[in-house]
């Protein structure tokens, strides 16, 4: 995902479209931080007072995948945004991560 799309598809999350889409990223909280990130670099008038209120408000889900020197993707971890800002970042909680070859469910540890 691009400035300009990462733009267009928080507009419309924003609007009450439901979408999806992937971001390449070393985590799932790293990908969250680049959807906060690449709106910002559209060139246009946006700003964090924009941007961070409406991917805690609007993104459900973050999973991060990774490919295996098997060539297969396995589910590394699932957070879940908050729908809250705290001191510029975007709260979360861990949904799922791997410990080897098995996922554990983190809503079971809280």
């Amino acid at each position: 995902m691009r400035e300009a799309e990462a733009l267009d598809l928080l507009i419309a999350l924003n609007s009450g479209l439901p979408g999806m889409c992937s971001i390449h990223a070393k985590s799932a909280h790293h990908a969250l931080v680049k959807l906060c990130t690449l709106p910002l670099l559209a060139g246009r008038n946006i700003d964090h007072s924009f941007v961070l209120p409406t991917v805690a408000g609007t993104i459900d889900l973050v999973v991060h995948l990774q490919r295996g020197a098997d060539g297969v993707r396995r589910v590394m971890d699932i957070i879940a945004p908050t729908g809250v800002v705290v001191d510029g970042a975007i709260e979360s909680r861990p949904v799922f991560h791997r410990e080897g070859e098995h996922l554990v469910d983190m809503r079971e540890e809280q």
